[in-house]
């Protein structure tokens, strides 16, 4: 241990931080660090090198969203969890079973179940992990994805009460959970890391808030996963993983996996052909095949899909003939050739992709139709180009994406006589009032299971996030209604995909977006790493699986 420490000390004695945001800097400073840590890997055995987008301010797990999200599964174990071909296995909960129209569910915890220190997973530490991301002031993004549906979730999540009510733990190897409405598909919704088992003690104060930093190991905390954190340098950007010796699933391969921060993508690229890395958190860029190989991108297409959405609130995007123009001007083939000319994503005209029911056939995709698009402006409210207001897209944060919304900039401009576009990088920027300032908005919708209805009730119905934010309040009554009715279909109901099918065709005929990919879950990872595929949650679904060489 003492060896290892005096090697990153004298990988770190260079200033990552500032040495990173450089081109040529930061690739001299790394390639020292990447000497260093094939001495380490050398003699300690095979060591996951890591290369993170972000120097990432917080690593809680319990945000259940964020760059340091795509890394829960090594360290925390879910209730259960789907593997990389969308099939559930258990996990901390071996069995489930519903009564009461599906509105009851009851589950087991493995009684092998362990933390790190080697003290039981009980019933107790999976109600104080829910209730802990239920509360306002966890900022948990996705809790309402995983919880919404039991009963209490509203009081905890607005700042009513502590506790949900409808999580009930008659010993320490059973809960119980009473749903608000029946949800067919209620367990698939638990089988991720939106919400993970952390030992409550640790995780949650006396006030039922979370407790600041509770997850350092300098605090003596304790993980479910399959590693254990064991050092962290917020300003160096930079994490130590090893094995968790009491992990009660099986035993990891890998000896250490070592997270390193390196912002810029040139940069990254540079060292994973070089091999001082062997991975990458999140690596979009439109060359990466070229640069990387098939083999380091390839995964398969997830129910996660990258689009352009119009803020129907901000002018001129409140105009039905300015969106359609628009869309219509756009060659969406071009699009993907701009942007991933080599994958490996592909092409959608749809939100829905992986899902039953994303083969729709008696789907319309949206038209390249110049001259449609043409008459439609000048028939608009705003007559034509000239009095158009500055279009202003957010959200265009990376290589292919900005390459992405250049394209689309450049089709208006040719085709509609469009000049007043201005592009900007983060949406955070835009929260609040100011995101009225917004008319194009990219991002992704997607869902943690493999379900149509889930997939558009977080989209497209009025009550979805990206709905109420970046569609500016959309709300359509027959999408709305819709998508309700499909909720309360069984999950092999023909008529829940049927009702899916028509809630988007419904969202079709409001031409509120520009669709542009369903997204390929990539590996990231170099051809020496086995073991790394991810499931459709952006996770590493078999961490224990990971070996390098």
């Amino acid at each position: 241990m003492t060896r290892r420490k005096d090697v990153e000390s004298a990988a770190i004695a260079i200033s990552r931080r500032e040495a990173l945001k450089l081109s040529l800097g930061a690739t001299v400073a790394l390639t020292i660090a990447g000497m260093n840590a094939r001495i380490v890997m050398a003699e300690e055995g095979q060591v996951l090198k890591v290369a993170n987008p972000a120097f990432n301010q917080d690593w809680s797990p319990l945000r259940g969203g964020g760059v340091p999200y795509r890394w829960n599964s090594i360290w925390w174990a879910s209730p259960m969890y789907f593997d990389s071909e969308g099939k559930i296995h258990p996990y901390v909960f071996t069995s489930w079973e519903s009564s009461e129209g599906n509105k009851v569910w009851t589950f087991k915890i493995d009684p092998k179940a362990t933390f790190s220190d080697g003290s039981k997973i009980t019933a107790e530490d999976v109600k104080g992990s829910w209730n802990v991301s239920a509360m306002p002031n966890t900022k948990n993004q996705r809790a309402d994805q995983v919880l919404s549906k039991v009963a209490g979730y509203a009081e905890v999540s607005s700042g009513g009460a502590k506790e949900l009510s409808g999580v009930a733990t008659p010993d320490e190897g059973t809960v119980v959970v009473t749903l608000s409405e029946a949800d067919p598909i209620f367990f698939m919704r638990l089988a991720n890391h939106i919400a993970p088992i952390t030992k409550a003690s640790q995780s949650r104060g006396e006030d039922g808030e979370e407790i600041a930093d509770w997850y350092m190991p300098d605090n003596g905390a304790v993980y479910s996963g399959p590693f254990k954190l064991t050092a962290i340098d917020i300003d160096a950007g930079t994490l130590s993983f090893e094995p968790n010796e009491n992990f009660f699933g099986p035993k990891p391969q890998l000896a250490r996996i070592d997270i390193s921060s390196i912002e810029d993508n040139v940069t990254a690229t540079s060292l994973l052909k070089s091999g001082e890395f062997n991975a990458h958190t999140e690596l979009v860029t439109s060359t990466i095949v070229q640069d990387l190989g098939a083999d380091f991108a390839s995964g398969p297409i997830i129910p996660t899909s990258q689009h352009f959405w119009f803020n129907t609130k901000r002018a001129p995007m409140d105009d039905p003939k300015v969106r359609e123009a628009l869309i219509r001007a756009v060659d969406r083939d071009g699009l993907m050739k701009a942007s991933f000319p080599d994958g490996p994503h592909k092409k959608t005209d749809q939100i829905l992709n992986s899902v039953p029911g994303a083969d729709n056939s008696g789907f319309e995709p949206y038209p390249y139709d110049p001259e449609g698009a043409k008459k439609l402006l000048a028939e608009s409210s705003f007559g034509g180009p000239e009095k158009l207001p500055k279009l202003l897209f957010v959200g265009v944060s990376g290589p292919a994406i900005e390459a992405a919304a250049q394209f689309i900039a450049e089709q208006w401009r040719q085709n509609l006589g469009i000049s007043a576009v201005d592009m900007k990088p983060q949406q955070d920027a835009y929260a609040g009032p100011d995101q009225n300032a917004v008319q194009i908005f990219r991002d992704d919708v997607g869902t943690r299971v493999p379900d149509a209805v889930s997939y558009l009730q977080g989209s497209i119905a009025s009550t979805s996030s990206n709905a109420q934010n970046k569609l500016g309040g959309y709300k359509n009554d027959k999408v709305d209604s819709l998508l309700a009715d499909a909720a309360t279909k069984a999950a092999d109901d023909p008529q829940r995909i049927a009702l899916a099918q028509e809630a988007q065709k419904a969202f079709r005929e409001d031409w509120v977006f520009i669709p542009w990919y369903a997204q390929a879950m990539s590996r990231w990872a170099t051809a020496e790493v086995k073991g790394i595929d991810k499931n459709l949650d952006w996770q590493v679904a078999e961490p224990w699986k990971i070996s390098v060489g």
